[in-house]
């Protein structure tokens, strides 16, 4: 499966302490809004996502369509395609993409661990 670009979306008590935090690790802001309390840093092909009282826990993100530079990928699997599959290997979902749509879409599912996964198509 082609998941696209990956990145951790980081659940945050403070969005300016975070933004400066990982600006000392040489990360710089590529999207979001500071005022909307959510942020996208990013340093070389690393992305995290700083989201101040969105979520409850940290989450893994893919973006199927996308690299990392939220450029549009010209192959890719979509991410019904991507449900479909994980549904026939007996994988449990917590929320489902409508597959008789296309365009964005997304799903989540909860690793062994209890980690969320996001499957997040934005094209």
């Amino acid at each position: 499966m082609k998941l696209g670009a990956f990145s951790v979306s980081l659940n945050v008590r403070d969005i300016n302490a975070s933004k400066a935090f990982y600006e000392n690790l040489g990360f710089e802001v590529f999207a979001g809004a500071l005022e909307q309390n959510y942020l996208i840093m990013k340093n070389g092909n690393a992305l995290v996502g700083l989201f101040q009282g969105m979520f409850e826990q940290n989450i893994l993100t893919f973006n199927p369509g996308w690299d990392e530079n939220a450029g549009k990928m010209e192959s890719f699997d979509d991410v019904r395609d991507i449900q479909k599959h994980l549904k026939s290997l007996g994988i449990n979902l917590v929320s489902e993409a409508d597959e008789s749509t296309s365009g964005p879409a997304s799903i989540v599912l909860i690793d062994p661990d209890g980690n969320p996964i996001l499957i997040d198509q934005h094209v």
